[in-house]
Parts: structure tokens; sequence; C-alpha cells
């Protein structure tokens, strides 16, 4: 199963990408979290995408794809789920172009729908550790310990691309470059629009009533 999850930075696409994984067995693969290891680890890559992450902008086009493209390529054969791309029409036109050379294609395209002003409150209020990884947020999934990880005690951090300032610069960089993406798909395919303002349970409920059809 391919799946690609689109969706307005904060709409949920991580949270819902792992719950899918956990359900039906698919390798997550997140443009973001790749982005961040890349220059966590100081990488070619990471060096030259830090500047762009860091003010809210979008990554340029050819280093998004050439990273992804590998990823896709050596996704197990049980399938994948695709967080935070394609995010411009070019990198979903690179991804089709990928898959065709192995004779297989995108299953199915769900676009998660978030109001904005929901978007800033959850992106502001999110905290990540920079140990494990594991996020929270500050008023609707805290740790245990205020400021603190639930599993290995390290004092919680807001990335610096979850700021107020930083938030409004991705939401209008995805009405610009992301948004075009789901006409691009809605022109070719059927795209299932999902509501994701309310609570994550039931929006995974639905999720999973459209990937049960294709299990």
């Amino acid at each position: 199963m391919r799946v690609v999850l689109l969706g307005a930075p904060g709409a949920g696409k991580g949270t819902h990408c792992k719950k899918i994984v956990g359900r039906y067995g698919l390798l997550h693969l997140s443009s973001g979290d790749i982005l961040r290891r890349e220059r966590a680890e100081g990488t070619d890559l990471g060096k030259k995408a830090q500047s762009y992450m860091d003010a809210g902008t979008l990554v340029p086009d050819d280093l998004i794809v050439e990273m992804m493209s590998k990823a896709v390529k050596a996704a197990p054969r049980s399938g994948f789920v695709l967080d935070g791309f394609p995010r411009t029409v070019y990198q979903a036109e690179a991804l089709d172009r990928a898959l065709a050379k192995d004779d297989s294609g995108i299953d199915v395209v769900i676009n998660l729908q978030v109001d904005d002003a929901i978007v800033v409150d959850r992106i502001t209020g999110r905290r990540s550790c920079p140990k494990c990884g594991a996020v929270y947020h500050v008023r609707n999934m805290p740790p245990k310990e205020a400021g603190v990880c639930d599993h290995d005690g390290a004092a919680l951090v807001q990335r610096p691309d979850d700021t107020a300032e930083v938030v409004k610069n991705r939401l209008a960089t995805y009405y610009e470059q992301t948004e075009p993406v789901v006409k691009y798909y809605k022109a070719q395919r059927d795209v299932r629009d999902v509501p994701a303002d309310g609570d994550a349970d039931a929006v995974a409920a639905v999720l999973f009533d459209i990937l049960d059809v294709l299990k």
C-alpha cells in the first residue's frame, strides 16, 4: 500500500502517519524528520537545508526529490506512507516518474483539512525531546512532568520552526506552493478530503475506513 498524506503544517500528518504505520505495517517516510536528521548529523544535505528550515521556507525541490526518491526506492514491499512530501507540483511529478519506472504508483491520496487558527495553536504549543524525538503539546498532550520527556527525562525544547512568526511563514508558503499539489492530484485521481480539526482518534477512524478497503 502506497499512501500520500497531504495537509497544511500542523494538520496532524505526523500523528496520523504513526497510527497508519502501526495498523498496516507501512514505512513512515517523513521528509521533515529525514531533513532534521541530516541537519543534526551535519551532512552536506543537512547543511544546505538548514537555512531554509530555520526560516520556515521550503527546501529547494531538487534536494528534497533526491532524498525522497532514494527513500521510496528503498521502501519494503509492504509499502509506505509519505508525510510532508510531495510539497510542490514539481515534486509530485518527480514522484510519479520515479514510481512509474518500477511499474508502481500511489494507491491513495488523503488530504487533511484544518483551520488556520488551529494550525497555529497546535504548532506553537508543540514541544520535542532532543534525545528520542518524542513530541508533546503544552495543553493537548503534555508530558507527565512539565517540560520533561516521559521517556528519558530530557528537557523538552521548541523547535526553531515552531515559533509563531515561522508558522505564519509556513502557512503562507503552504498556500502558495503546496496547496496546488492537492489540485494536481485531484486532476488525475480521487483525493479523499478528511476534516482534521477534531479529536485525533475520530480522525484516525475515518482514515482507517478509507485504508481498510485497500488492505
